[in-house]
C-alpha cells in the first residue's frame, strides 16, 4: 500500500469520527453509540426524554442533599455545639 493511500484512509476515518462527534454534539444523534454498537437507531429521540427525567431526578436529589449538608454544616459550626463538643472532651 502506497503511503499516499494509508494516509488519506487514515484522515478519512479521522473526519468521519470528527463529523459523527460533532453531530452527536450538536443534534443528539447517538452516531458514535450507533458505530458502536449501542443503538440500533441513531435517530430515535424517545431514550432522550427518559435522559432528560433521569437527569432532572439527580438534580432534585443533589439539592435536597446540597440543603442537608448546609443544614448539617451550620449545626456543626454553631458555637454551641463546639463548646459542648470541649466540654465533653474533658469528661
Amino acid at each position: 500500500m502506497e503511503a499516499i493511500t494509508f494516509i488519506s484512509l487514515i484522515s478519512v476515518v479521522m473526519v468521519v469520527g470528527l463529523i459523527s462527534s460533532y453531530l452527536d454534539a450538536k443534534y443528539q444523534w447517538r452516531l458514535t453509540d450507533y458505530f458502536n454498537g449501542q443503538c440500533s437507531n441513531p435517530f430515535k429521540r424517545s431514550e432522550t426524554g427518559a435522559l432528560k427525567q433521569k437527569l432532572a431526578e439527580k438534580d432534585a436529589k443533589i439539592d435536597a442533599l446540597s440543603e442537608r449538608i448546609a443544614t448539617l454544616e451550620a449545626i456543626v459550626t454553631e458555637p454551641a455545639y463546639e463548646l459542648k463538643k470541649q466540654i465533653d472532651a474533658l469528661k
